[in-house]
This record gives C-alpha cells, sequence and structure tokens, in this order.
C-alpha cells in the first residue's frame, strides 16, 4: 500500500513537472514592416486554436503557452495576417512586421442625430473657456525632470541604395545579431539614436525662456559627432509642444491646433465615448480637417469632463496636406491631470518621415520624450534662464584622461550605459534590436566613412588627417565664375577643438583666371568666456569685392550667400580690391543683447572708372580718387529677446523659431584722407526683422531698416539701395531697381514677403494637386540725398551725370507671385508702382524695367 501511494505521488510530480516544462511565455511586439511604428491594439493568436491576446497601444504582447505550438500568428486591420515559427524554448521573444493590405471596405454609415447640434460642439466652447486656467502660461515657471529619445532610421529603401556597401554591412550586423528590425530586406534601417536625461526650467513670458541642462547623454550609431550643434539639440528643448497656442509652429510650418479658438473654420468634430485617462473622466473626439490640403491634423482629442482641460492627443498630419518632403507626421501628446494645475507634457511622441523623391529612401525620425518630477512656480532669479542648453557632462576637447567621454555612454570593459540601468521606460522589441546593431554600426569603415560625408553635408567642411586638427572648407566657396574674375579657385580651412578649444584660424587663397590676381585672407577668433561668450576677433584680406554689397550692412553673413554672391554679373556690382584689417570685440551684455565693438581699416581701389567734382574750394587737381583709405570705429547692438543660441565646440548658433522682432543698431565713426575738406563721418543704421503667424493667411515676413549719414562724404560713400539686374529673385533687394539708380544719405525702406501657404490655391480644382501657393511681396523706400552730398561724378571723357536722388514720393514695386513649383522653384511678378519710365542709370546702360519677372529656387516644407 506504501509502495502505491508513493508511485502515485511520483506520477503527480513528473506530470506537473511536464506541465511546466511545456508552458511556453512568448512576448514580443507588432509593428509596420515599411515604418517600424507600432501597430497599436493588433490580435496575436495560435491558428486553428482560441488562445489568443490583444496588444497595448505600442504594439506590445506577452502571452503564455500551456501546451507547445508550432507556431504564432499577428492580424490587424489593414495589414496582411502574420505567421512566425515557434521553436520549442521556455521563453521566446517574436518580432511581427506586418504590411499593408488585407482592409476590408466598410460600407458607410450615416449617424443622425435629433439634437440641434453636434454634441462635440459643446464641450469645444467649454474648452475656450476655461482656457485661461489650463493653459500652461498661466503659470509663472515649471521645472522637471526630462527624459528624450531620438531613434533615425531609412526606409523604403530603393534597390540601387540597398546594393550599397554601407546598407549591406549594417543588414549583415543586424542578421548575425538577430535583430529581425533590421535584418530584412524591407525592413527600416537604423542609422542613429540618442538618449538624453535633463532638467528643464521654464519660464512664463512674454517671452518664453527655457533652460535644459543636459546630465546624462548617450549616442549609438551613424549620428552627429560629440560637441557639434547638432548634438546639442537632442534634448527635450526641441521636441516642446503646446496646443492651447491656435497655432503649432512644427518644422517652419503652422498647424491649426484642434483646440484653436476658430475650431469650426478648420475642422469637424466627432464625439465617439467617454472614457478614463488615469483618475480623470474625459471626452474621447475625432478630429479631422474640414479641407484636406490645410494644414491641419486627423486623430483624436481627450477632453476632461470636469475641468474641460487637454488631457491627451493623437493626431497625423493630413495626408494630403500642402508639405513638400514630408511624407509622414503624427503626434501623441499625454499632459498631466487638470488637479495638479495647468496640463504639463508627460509624454510625448513625435514621428517624421522625409522623404526628397518618390525613388529615394525616406528618413523617419521618431522623438520620444518622458518628463517627471513637476515643480510648479519656482522661479529663478536673476541671469538663471538665459543660457537655453547647459551641457554638465563632459566634452571632449578636456586635457584629462577620460577626454571625449561623455556622461551615460559605454567605458571600455562595461556591458550597460546609464541609460541601460536607469531608463524611466521599457524598450520595445524593435528598439532593444536596433539599439543592439547601432552599439556596433560605428565600428564599420563604410559607416564611418558615410559619416565623414554626411558632416560635409549638414556643416559644409570635412575634417581631415588622423587627428582632426583642421577641417576644409567651405566646400561651396571653392569654386565661382563671374565675368570680372573668370574662374575662380579657392582654398580655405579651419581649425577644430582639437587645435585649440578657444582658438579659432580661418585662411583662405584664391585665385581668379581673369583678372590674374591671388587673394587671401586669415581670420582669427579666440574665445575669452563662454558664459556671456566673449570673443575677439582679428582679420585681413585681400580680395575683390563688390561695391554694391559692401554698405549693406545688415545682409546675411552666411557661406551660402557669400558663394552666390561670387558667380555671375560680378562687374554690375563694381568690383573694387580691397585691403581689409579689422579688430573687434563681441560680448553677451544679457539675455538676447549682444555688443561689439570693431575698429577696422580699408584701403580700397575701385577697378572701375570714376572721377569726381572737386568740393567747393577745394584742391582743383585732386580729382581722381585712386584709393579709397578709411579708418572706422562701429558700434553695434542686437537685441533678440527669444533667441535661443546653441554653444558647440568653439561656436555657436540661432536655433528655433522667434516669436518676437530682432533689433540691430550699428553706428559707424569714419576718416577718409583722399580729399581735403571735412574728412570725418558718421553713419547710423537701424534694422527690425520679424516673421509672424497671420492664421489661416500663412506667415508675413517684414523688414525694417533705416539710414542716415548726416555728414559730407564722397559719393562712394553714400547709401546706395541693392538693386537688382539679374533674373534672379533676390528678397534682399529692390528687385526692379538698377544698380546705383538711386544714392541716399537718409532713407527708410520696408520689405514685405507674404507667404500664404496654399490657403487660396486650394480651392481651386485643378491647382490643388501640384500644392502650388501664392505669395505677396512690395518694397517701400523713402528717402533722399543733401545738397552737400550733391557730388556729380563724371567717367573719363568729362562727361557728368548728376547723382541720382529720390524725390518726394518714395519708391514703390509689388509683386505676386507662385512658389512651390516642382517643389522648389518660384516665380515673381513684380511692378513698378512709382518712378516709371526712368531713364539709365550709367552711359550706355540700359533704362530699368517696369514689370519684371523673377525666378528663384528655395526648399521650403
Amino acid at each position: 500500500m506504501k509502495f502505491c501511494v508513493s508511485l502515485l505521488l511520483l506520477a503527480c510530480l513528473v506530470q506537473s513537472r511536464l506541465a511546466v516544462a511545456q508552458r511556453i511565455v512568448i512576448a514580443g511586439q507588432v509593428v509596420e514592416a515599411a515604418t517600424g511604428e507600432p501597430v497599436p491594439f493588433a490580435s496575436i493568436f495560435v491558428p486553428r486554436t482560441s488562445t489568443g491576446i490583444t496588444a497595448d497601444v505600442e504594439g506590445r504582447f506577452k502571452l503564455a503557452l500551456g501546451s507547445p505550438a508550432d507556431s504564432l500568428a499577428a492580424s490587424a486591420l489593414g495589414f496582411l495576417r502574420l505567421a512566425k515559427h515557434l521553436s520549442a524554448d521556455p521563453t521566446q521573444t517574436v518580432l511581427f512586421r506586418l504590411k499593408k493590405g488585407g482592409g476590408v471596405a466598410l460600407g458607410e454609415v450615416v449617424v443622425s442625430s435629433r439634437q440641434p447640434e453636434n454634441p462635440a460642439w459643446r464641450i469645444l466652447r467649454e474648452v475656450q473657456k476655461h482656457k485661461p486656467e489650463n493653459e500652461r502660461t498661466s503659470l509663472t515657471s515649471a521645472e522637471f525632470s526630462s527624459y528624450n529619445r531620438i531613434e533615425v532610421s531609412l526606409a523604403d529603401i530603393p534597390k540601387a541604395l540597398a546594393n550599397r556597401k554601407v546598407v549591406k554591412d549594417m543588414r549583415a550586423l543586424a542578421a548575425r545579431h538577430g535583430a529581425a528590425a533590421a535584418a530584412d530586406a524591407d525592413a527600416p534601417l537604423p542609422l542613429f539614436a540618442s538618449e538624453v536625461g535633463s532638467k528643464v526650467y521654464v519660464k512664463y513670458g512674454p517671452p518664453l525662456h527655457r533652460r535644459e541642462d543636459i546630465e546624462h547623454k548617450q549616442m549609438r550609431g551613424a549620428g552627429p559627432r560629440e560637441g557639434s550643434v547638432l548634438s546639442q539639440m537632442l534634448g527635450s528643448n526641441f521636441q516642446n509642444f503646446d496646443f492651447y497656442p491656435n497655432w503649432q509652429n512644427i518644422l517652419g510650418k503652422d498647424f491649426a491646433s484642434p483646440i484653436a479658438a476658430g475650431w469650426r473654420l478648420t475642422y469637424d468634430y466627432d464625439l465617439q465615448d467617454s472614457v478614463l485617462v488615469g483618475p480623470d473622466v474625459c471626452y474621447r473626439i475625432g478630429v479631422k480637417p474640414k479641407r484636406d490640403h490645410d494644414l491641419a491634423f486627423t486623430g483624436t482629442i481627450w477632453i476632461t469632463k470636469e475641468h474641460y482641460a487637454l488631457r491627451r492627443i493623437d493626431v497625423i498630419a493630413s495626408e494630403h496636406a500642402n508639405l513638400n518632403f514630408v511624407t509622414d507626421l503624427r503626434i501623441f501628446q499625454e499632459l498631466t491631470p487638470p488637479s495638479q494645475g495647468p496640463g504639463l507634457a508627460q509624454r510625448t511622441r513625435l514621428v517624421v518621415a522625409v522623404r526628397p523623391g518618390d525613388k529615394q529612401a525616406a528618413m523617419r525620425v521618431r522623438f520620444t520624450t518622458l518628463n517627471s518630477n513637476f515643480e510648479r512656480n519656482v522661479a529663478h532669479e536673476g541671469s538663471f534662464y538665459n543660457q537655453p542648453i547647459v551641457n554638465t557632462v563632459m566634452e571632449p576637447g578636456t586635457d584629462n584622461e577620460t577626454s571625449g567621454l561623455v556622461s551615460g555612454m559605454l567605458r571600455k570593459g562595461e556591458s550597460e550605459g546609464y541609460f541601460d540601468k536607469n531608463r524611466p521606460d521599457t524598450l520595445s522589441l524593435s528598439e532593444r534590436q536596433t539599439f543592439a546593431v547601432l552599439d556596433s554600426a560605428r565600428e564599420l569603415p563604410a559607416v564611418r566613412s558615410t559619416l565623414d560625408w554626411i558632416d560635409l553635408f549638414i556643416n559644409g567642411y570635412r575634417r581631415v588627417g588622423n587627428h582632426g586638427l583642421i577641417e576644409l572648407g567651405p566646400i561651396i566657396n571653392t569654386f565661382a565664375y563671374n565675368n570680372f574674375e573668370g574662374a575662380r579657385f579657392r582654398l580655405g580651412f579651419r581649425t577644430t577643438p582639437a587645435f585649440s578649444r578657444n582658438w579659432v584660424l580661418q585662411p583662405y587663397v584664391a585665385y581668379g583666371t581673369k583678372d590674374g590676381r591671388f587673394k587671401y585672407g586669415l581670420r582669427a577668433n579666440y574665445i575669452a568666456e563662454r558664459q556671456h561668450w566673449t570673443v575677439l576677433t582679428g582679420e585681413f584680406r585681400h580680395d575683390v569685392e563688390q561695391y554694391a554689397l559692401l554698405d549693406n550692412d545688415f545682409l546675411p553673413d552666411n557661406n551660402l550667400f557669400v558663394a552666390a554672391s561670387r558667380w555671375g554679373r560680378f562687374k554690375e556690382g563694381l568690383p573694387i580690391l580691397r585691403d581689409l584689417a579689422l579688430l573687434s570685440a563681441q560680448r553677451d551684455l544679457f539675455h538676447g543683447f549682444t555688443q561689439t565693438v570693431t575698429l577696422r581699416y580699408q584701403n580700397s581701389v575701385p577697378q572701375f572708372q570714376v572721377r569726381t567734382q572737386p568740393r567747393p574750394g577745394g584742391d582743383p587737381d585732386m580729382l581722381t580718387p585712386e584709393r579709397l583709405h578709411q579708418t572706422e570705429v562701429v558700434l553695434e547692438s542686437r537685441y533678440a529677446p527669444d533667441e535661443n543660441l546653441v554653444q558647440a565646440e568653439n561656436r555657436r548658433r540661432a536655433i528655433g523659431l522667434k516669436r518676437w522682432p530682432v533689433f540691430t543698431f550699428r553706428y559707424t565713426f569714419g576718416t577718409i584722407d583722399w580729399f581735403r575738406g571735412n574728412n570725418t563721418y558718421n553713419k547710423y543704421n537701424l534694422l527690425m526683422t520679424h516673421s509672424f503667424s497671420a492664421g489661416h493667411f500663412g506667415r508675413l515676413n517684414y523688414r525694417v531698416e533705416g539710414s542716415y549719414i548726416p555728414s559730407e562724404v564722397s559719393y562712394l560713400l553714400l547709401k546706395t539701395p541693392l538693386g537688382n539686374q539679374t533674373p534672379f529673385y533676390n528678397a534682399n533687394s529692390f528687385n526692379l531697381l538698377n544698380y546705383f539708380e538711386f544714392v541716399t544719405d537718409r532713407s527708410v525702406s520696408l520689405r514685405l514677403d507674404h507667404h500664404f501657404e496654399g490657403v487660396i490655391l486650394n480651392a481651386i480644382p485643378g491647382v490643388r494637386s501640384l500644392n502650388w501657393r501664392l505669395v505677396a511681396t512690395a518694397n517701400f523706400l523713402y528717402g533722399g540725398l543733401t545738397d552737400a552730398n550733391k557730388l556729380s561724378p563724371i567717367d573719363g571723357r568729362g562727361n557728368q551725370f548728376a547723382l541720382p536722388s529720390l524725390g518726394r514720393q518714395p519708391y514703390i514695386e509689388a509683386g505676386y507671385g507662385i512658389e512651390n513649383i516642382f517643389k522648389f522653384l518660384r516665380v515673381d511678378f513684380i511692378h513698378r508702382i512709382t518712378y516709371r519710365d526712368q531713364p539709365p542709370t550709367t552711359r550706355g546702360g540700359v533704362a530699368p524695367p517696369n514689370f519684371g519677372v523673377k525666378v528663384g529656387a528655395q526648399f521650403r516644407l
């Protein structure tokens, strides 16, 4: 009997052991094959059984099987069903990559209501009433901990690119890691991932001030080099969405918010259900744009039943929105409960896909931000908010044994970094596979070479040498062709932080085949102090310049403009050979206010024939200014109250949208020594630039500039409003003015450039599909010339020409045009409103036109 009982107990134990052995736990994720984005609420099941589960909103699932199964399948509405083979392992991970298709066409269902109006409208009206108490600007300040993750990948890779060595090497690396998320030929190819931990401080204005202290950072794969401008922009500062304002600026475009004041003009609403979001009962409302081509969203918003506050939003940009190159744009955001105060973002997810052309790969960027530890209305005094990004992590170039390491990154001998141990959320299966691949990607020679080319494309410079002490460039300035220099060849470089963290040297040498001259220059910057960005600059340059551009002090100072000005019709701008020597000091006195003091000497030799009548009582022998010697002191003040300046390596750049005008004032005191009489002069220049949203009617850019020269000066030192005798549109010029058509010593100008963003052309059938956009321009110039400065230039033959000056009426030109032709061309039709039928401004010249057509090229999303 005892033997039987023992045998029975043994049988039960073996049976239970077998049952445990047969239990299989499967975890995984369901994603879209083309994009890698999660498929929410997909069905996962064992075929031909009733065993199954539903994935969560991130496509994740975990399923326990009581007995072995040959396969596991996944399906979702709009996708093809996919089955995966299972092994006998007790724990397994499975990634389902579902392809589009298999959708079921549903018949139209019309739901009518006896209510006099859409029930969602009442809720939206209450949202507007409660905005003052719910929007963030009702706070004085806020601070919180922030975690931000960025993942970049290539999707829809064409065959030609798929056969490149760098792509094949990445696929092979993924296969070795068993990463289906990247190994399959049609899977998105991971390029880069970053994780940033920071502390964020916000002071609500106006203007708004935002500071982010980056505490930990980890970068994987083919990303920007550490210390670059892009590497500084990986935190939460640039995924700061707030849907309470009427317009949400995304990628430089103004999208109408679903809870904007004029909500009924843009959106249709559908009250779907009442659901629980955390502790709050919420109305779930579907939204979609009334017109597919408008910059608006399709998706769902959740509004709390008690406070009528926005609690959650999940939207996608309208599929047919008038956007260039952006094939996918989706935003998810969950806000703090209204019981805690005005809503701050707890979790934000932004997905952007950009495709340059139909036969090119799409670049997909996924931002995930999680915020916690919120504190409201705890302000910091003084200049605390003045610096938008503070890097408390170690940057490369410090002189110690850990040079080049960044807090959070893996060190030798470590298998886990900071975020692997302290990440505030759980990575999905596809993200874990992607990170495993990217940790090894930088060691691939093909990837390192590709990184060098990407850096060249973004920054215009290419690092050379094993130590990376110098960067060749700007590459776009290497060659140019114009009608004065002929073919111009230029070689230049700048030093990197590996050479010095405080010194930046930029020498160059150039040669023109037609004028046969060597040109050269050297610029040196010394960063004396970084907190207030105190920079000392010295420069010497011997080069051919265009006189027409020299007195336009506020033209954009960038490599692209400098390169473009060297092409084409150079003689029309009156070339001069100039020796320039200067010393300057720049410092931020307080947030947004930068002061610059410059001492400069210019020795200019005109390369065109010009003679000037002597001044009354002057020496009649001094007719020809063969050289113009100028010694000047220039004081410049610039005020940009909400501009974000990011320090990167040994440079800094402005980033983000400026909501407030930018003011620049410049005073110049100078002396000249080529003629007798009063040889000192004063110049005053004031500039204001601004760009603001005009709501449904697009965005207006304007530029106001004033110039005043109270002194008696030479013809060559007067203000010459910039004309344009080329067929190309120039936003910084008067496009129907000839060169030197007017000369002034006091003037005020206004330039208007309005982009309607398709709001008008979208309403025209047939034109709508072209995605053209209407633009309108207007330029005004008012000014004159005092009698003391009305000296008449004469040419070498003794022929006199009176200096052309504006009369009592202003010069006005106005235009209209179409932009976004083939996504980058712009055509403007411009009319001269005043000063029509003017005579030629130079001997043998052509009369300025009353009407002109100008063509431009631009890249706007």
